[in-house]
């Protein structure tokens, strides 16, 4: 029996592998977007520049493309729940070692917890997704993936303003100018003494992973089956299906706006004189909630899974153009939006930014089922191959910070996410159609 198969025997079925599926995107979006706050704050800590502050996001997600397919073979041989705790055995480790880089504030350090971090999710990612896709009727796969997007981008939400909250605290001018200012024995007190607060956030976060291994271990999570289709015979590799191959390449462009848009709005922020530039990445975090609200209430009883990937990179490419072009001073867009609420405003430029995780919110739900649609017994090598799309926020996100560097203008860089989107408009139009080369 297929795992789609179960799931239309037994609706009621889905209930508890999709609250545990839940748990842990929840726990994704809480490691993956700690980064948005981690990378101005390793800028100032560490006495980098721009371009190698953003090696942060290079050594979490390059971890996706190195560890895809080894990640993949686990899968097979232990099978997907084991699988699961495995990927959380090994976030664990990485969690662990971000003791001794904030004790030493060693940013080689950092990179290499941040790798073992992004191993971890890498299994994770991979087994998870097909869940979600196969646990239910595949015309409704969107909804249910973006009931997870929902949850994974409100602890996006959360974890700027608790980062601020906990690491912080107390330091409010914590910025490069105030810690040049201060004498060198000042200077590097306070360094280790913020770096230290690091501590404490990341012995919690493995304590909690931890209770995740047993949760996932002994709950009753059924294990996923796949069958061939008649019409897999002569296809003997996963680069025969074209809609899997393009699809991961959409998800590179996908991810690395995804990452662009919410982990370089507090350095820009940073660089406009923008106070709260630490929790910025929230705000980006709220337009994606509204996504994934759009895309579990209207699909597919409203919009169709293609039709809300061509609005989505439509809606991308105009908040390019905004960010690149919009003014730096005027806050008009923000006090429209939410001047009302009280919620510190921000220049228009930067609110195009934040507004990019509404665009760009349902591009990952809908990429998923439609490239994964009858792919049988080469789900586990296709679902890899998507996960290695993720390496998008490992390599784009350096590509803008070089294009800042050198063009000395960080709000030129965001045009390297116009060909993203209009590529992410191709597979919506065209790409997730082909079946054959």
């Amino acid at each position: 029996m297929t795992a789609t198969t179960q799931a239309q025997a037994s609706p009621k079925s889905s209930l508890l592998p999709m609250t545990i599926i839940g748990v842990l995107f929840f726990i994704f979006g809480f490691v993956t977007w700690l980064n948005g706050s981690l990378i101005p704050f390793l800028k100032i800590i560490c006495e980098l520049n721009e371009f190698q502050a953003l090696f942060v996001t290079f050594a979490f997600y390059i971890a996706y493309t190195v560890m895809a397919l080894p990640m993949s073979s686990i899968l097979r041989r232990t099978g997907y729940k084991n699988g699961m705790a495995i990927g959380l055995a090994i976030m664990v480790v990485g969690s662990l070692l971000f003791i001794p880089a904030a004790q030493s504030a060693n940013f080689i350090l950092f990179l290499g917890a941040l790798f073992v971090l992004g191993t971890g999710l890498t299994i994770l990612q991979t087994a998870s997704n097909p869940y979600v896709v196969h646990i239910g009727p595949k015309e409704s796969a969107a909804m249910r993936i973006s009931i997870m997007g929902l949850i994974n981008k409100g602890a996006g939400v959360i974890v700027p303003i608790l980062f601020t909250a906990l690491v912080l605290s107390g330091f409010e001018n914590f910025t490069a100018d105030h810690l040049a200012a201060l004498s060198e024995a000042e200077r590097l007190a306070q360094i280790n003494e913020l770096s230290s607060r690091l501590v404490m956030p990341y012995i919690y976060m493995a304590v909690a992973l931890t209770f995740l291994i047993g949760l996932v271990k002994f709950s009753s999570l059924p294990e996923l089956e796949f069958e061939a289709a008649d019409d897999h015979q002569e296809k003997g590799s996963i680069t025969h299906f074209p809609q899997v191959v393009l699809g991961a390449v959409a998800l590179f462009a996908y991810v690395g706006v995804e990452v662009i848009a919410g982990d370089t709005i507090g350095l820009y922020g940073e660089s406009l004189g923008v106070n709260n530039f630490a929790s910025l990445t929230s705000y980006t975090m709220v337009f994606m909630v509204f996504g994934y609200i759009i895309g579990v209430t209207c699909i597919p009883k409203f919009i169709s899974q293609e039709k809300a990937l061509l609005g989505s990179a439509l809606a991308g490419i105009v908040c390019i153009i905004g960010a690149a072009l919009g003014s730096r001073e005027s806050t008009l867009m923000a006090d429209i939006i939410w001047g009302w609420s009280g919620i510190p405003v921000i220049p228009d430029t930067v609110t195009f930014v934040a507004l990019m995780g509404l665009a760009h919110a349902l591009v990952w739900p809908s990429i998923w089922p439609l490239a994964l649609e009858g792919l049988g017994k080469y789900t586990a090598q296709g679902s890899a191959l998507l996960i290695m799309g993720i390496s998008g926020g490992a390599i784009l996100p350096l590509v803008f910070g070089k294009v800042a560097y050198f063009a000395d203008n960080t709000q030129v860089a965001y045009w390297v996410g116009l060909p993203c989107y209009l590529f992410i408009l191709f597979y919506a139009l065209k790409g997730h159609k082909m079946r054959s080369w």
